[in-house]
């Protein structure tokens, strides 16, 4: 099992200086690349303090001019916010830039809010047909000139100007979360990214029982690969387990507002909402956080995580970013990094030695 990182620039505060909390982003790419994380994460997000992301190529390009290993990927990009064109053209010029570190992750988008205003107010759950006309045409455009005549877009012979230096294209991951959307991502050889929230294990389970129903309908040359989410906390003594559930809890009220289109924004800033009156507010129990989520010292994240790679799950991703001080996150990070990854490092050695992997 390898690791990546999601990493949002947030703001909870209009006294929080925007310059500094890039450089905290930075500080954190900078560290999972000298750490060994496979990949650092970016997503699209508009008009929200919580994330701050309103392109995603912008952002890794600039991760990228200050790494040198660590791949680099949109968690995700929204179909129904692009032209093919535009989408094909910037995500091709991140991947020349990078010198081919490029992993293209597509959705369909998440909250209601911003389709409100990106799309012109459709419902969020249109976005999935927007995603499966958009995918062949982008892996089109890659390749040369390509006229398109779709039920959303429509457009003239173009291709895309520059092309990916990874050919035939970078790798592609699909969020999902539907049976049916596994089928047609597996289909069309994608990866796939998956995130039980603060749900049981058997969510994880759920979802890549999905994934291997899926592949074994669609058996491809190259395996795709199955990556989950949780949100991640590392630290020393076990009694330290508050300030991250209490983060969660806290963060979690500003994103059950913009998932379900709750409550108000501010200039960018969700309010909280009640979680005590949503009918799914069981999940937010503190002791049910601090036994779902990937909450623990070293030895317990150990073994927290040899759940997840007996599962079979190709890549956890260490979510940093629901509202934990930087400080915090920080020696979090480091503590994954010197503790926690070098068991499962050891474990591919052992594997590798056997030859099971």
């Amino acid at each position: 099992m390898k690791f990546t990182l999601a990493l949002n620039m947030a703001r909870t505060s209009p006294d929080l200086d925007m310059s500094e909390v890039a450089r905290q982003a930075l500080e954190m790419v900078e560290m999972a690349d000298e750490g060994g994380f496979e990949i650092v994460w970016a997503a699209e997000h508009h008009a929200i303090e919580i994330t701050i992301a309103p392109n995603p190529f912008q952002l890794l390009a600039w991760w990228g001019a200050h790494t040198t290993r660590i791949r680099l990927g949109t968690a995700v990009v929204v179909a129904p916010y692009w032209h093919p064109i535009k989408l094909a053209g910037e995500a091709a010029l991140l991947d020349v830039l990078t010198n081919g570190r490029l992993e293209f992750g597509i959705g369909r988008g998440a909250y209601q809010r911003e389709f409100d205003r990106m799309a012109g107010g459709m419902q969020q759950q249109l976005g999935v047909p927007y995603m499966q006309e958009m995918l062949p045409v982008l892996k089109a455009l890659w390749q040369g000139d390509y006229e398109h005549r779709g039920t959303y877009w429509s457009f003239p012979a173009a291709t895309s100007v520059p092309k990916p230096l990874q050919r035939p294209h970078p790798r592609i991951w699909v969020a999902a979360r539907d049976p049916g959307t596994y089928d047609w991502a597996l289909a069309n050889g994608c990866s796939i990214m998956s995130w039980a929230i603060s749900r049981p294990f058997a969510e994880v389970e759920k979802y890549k029982g999905q994934f291997d129903a899926a592949l074994r309908a669609h058996p491809q040359p190259e395996r795709p690969s199955f990556l989950t989410m949780r949100h991640t906390a590392v630290y020393a003594r076990p009694d330290q387990w508050e300030g991250p559930v209490n983060a969660v809890v806290q963060q979690s009220a500003r994103f059950e507002n913009l998932f379900k289109n709750l409550g108000g924004v501010q200039d960018g800033f969700a309010e909280p909402v009640d979680l005590s009156q949503l009918g799914n507010r069981a999940e937010y129990a503190p002791g049910l956080l601090r036994e779902n989520l990937m909450f623990g010292t070293p030895e317990e994240v150990i073994g927290k995580l040899k759940r997840y790679e007996a599962l079979g799950v190709d890549y956890f991703n260490y979510s940093a970013s629901f509202g934990l001080p930087h400080a915090e996150q920080k020696k979090s990070l480091r503590l994954f990094i010197d503790e926690v990854m070098p068991v499962f490092a050891e474990d591919r050695c052992d594997r590798r030695a056997l030859g099971l992997a």
